[in-house]
């Protein structure tokens, strides 16, 4: 029998001593992970590897152990240029005391072939000197591989986006070019009716009223033809009247004859007086301005109509304020009524026909339309247009 208090040679083996429970606990978190380990002494010397790193290089860990590291598997750049030690992060940690964190480059395999890596390095301090240093590190050539599949879809993505986009810039250009070259023959169309009532049916309807005229004054004598003569010129008249309408609905006279500026008023005092609003209107034009292109006018004046069309038609206002201004190379053009505004989702429909030929003419000349609206506050739309000889850049600053 033992005696009371005395361990037995089964315990006693049983329980190992503190320092060697460490270290085997240690070996097992070294072996267990599925990054390379491995730590270096002052010299760059390998103190230890775990297997796993010994097998992502190619060896056996005893075959690693007191080898120069650096020259066994980090002596050469990816490209093939030599990797002086001096250069090496992996050093600096045991002969600086400097961590670091990398994942641009490569270590060797014992056959000769390499792989990208993502690597750590501390140094190790023992008395408050750098002893060496632990290096983890992890094969990232699957995940460049993944980085680099995805760069090449992207760069194809964007090449196509690109291409897209450039087919759909050519696409609008060309329809902007339909669109203006339409215009203009919408334009041309409307002066050559127009011309045409004017001298055709205009002349017609003067010589007919002169013949009844004529006739009247031989029938003065039989009071029922002289009436029924009298209807009869108030009807040619009432159709000379509706013709000049129609004729400057089609193309105001005053625009080809007195300028831009000149047919603007008119159309204002025009609409005020015929809508019965008060209208608030200022001009305010560069003296020595010269004459706009005709087909710049031409849009001008239309996105003009359509403004007042549009507060006649939908706004209910009883005041519209008009500004013009043409002056430093920009033209601004506003109309801002007190009706019962929209919100914004009404202007951009696709089914705002009225807004998207105004937007697209003022696009085709280089300018843009704003249109600030809110229910039961009016409305207030700015055509902003470059004037001749005015440069992008000078009309992105004014505007």
């Amino acid at each position: 029998m033992h005696e009371a208090g005395a361990a037995t040679p089964s315990a006693a083996r049983a329980v190992p001593a503190p320092g060697r429970l460490w270290e085997d606990r240690l070996r097992l978190l070294l072996e267990s992970t599925g990054e390379g380990i491995y730590g270096v002494d002052v010299t760059g010397r390998c103190m230890f590897i775990n297997r796993a790193g010994a097998r992502m290089l190619g060896y056996e860990p005893h075959e690693v152990l007191d080898r120069d590291m650096h020259q066994l598997v980090h002596h050469t750049h990816g490209d093939g240029t030599h990797y002086p030690s001096e250069d090496c992060p992996i050093y600096n940690a045991f002969r600086r005391g400097v961590p670091c964190r990398v994942d641009d480059e490569v270590l060797w395999r014992r056959d000769g072939s390499c792989f990208y890596v993502e690597y750590s390095s501390y140094p190790i301090f023992e008395g408050g000197q750098v002893q060496g240093a632990v290096v983890t590190f992890v094969d990232i050539t699957e995940r460049r591989r993944a980085a680099e599949l995805l760069r090449q879809t992207n760069d194809e993505l964007e090449c196509r986006v690109a291409e897209r986009t450039r087919e759909l810039s050519d696409a609008l250009a060309q329809l902007r070019k339909l669109s203006a070259y339409l215009e203009r023959v919408r334009e041309d169309e409307r002066t050559r009716i127009a011309r045409e009532i004017h001298d055709e049916l205009g002349s017609l309807l003067v010589a007919l009223k002169m013949d009844v005229a004529w006739l009247a004054r031989r029938v003065e004598d039989r009071p029922p033809l002289h009436a029924k003569c009298g209807a009869m010129s108030y009807l040619i008249e009432t159709a000379v009247e509706n013709v000049g309408r129609i004729i400057t609905d089609l193309r105001p006279s005053i625009l080809d004859h007195q300028g831009l500026w000149a047919a603007l008023e008119w159309q204002a005092q025009e609409f005020a007086q015929n809508c019965e609003l008060q209208c608030d209107w200022r001009i305010d034009v560069e003296s020595g301005l010269p004459p706009l292109p005709q087909q710049l006018a031409n849009a001008v004046f239309r996105i003009f109509q359509e403004l007042l069309s549009n507060v006649a038609r939908h706004a209910q206002a009883s005041a519209v304020r008009i500004r013009i201004e043409a002056r430093g190379g920009c033209l601004r053009l506003e109309v801002a009524d007190n009706g019962r505004g929209a919100p914004v989702e009404a202007f951009e429909s696709a089914q705002a026909y009225g807004v998207l030929g105004m937007r697209e003419r003022a696009g085709h000349h280089g300018g843009r339309l704003r249109i600030d609206s809110t229910p039961g506050q009016g409305t207030r739309v700015e055509l902003v247009l470059p004037l001749p000889g005015t440069t992008l850049s000078d009309f992105a600053r004014l505007s």
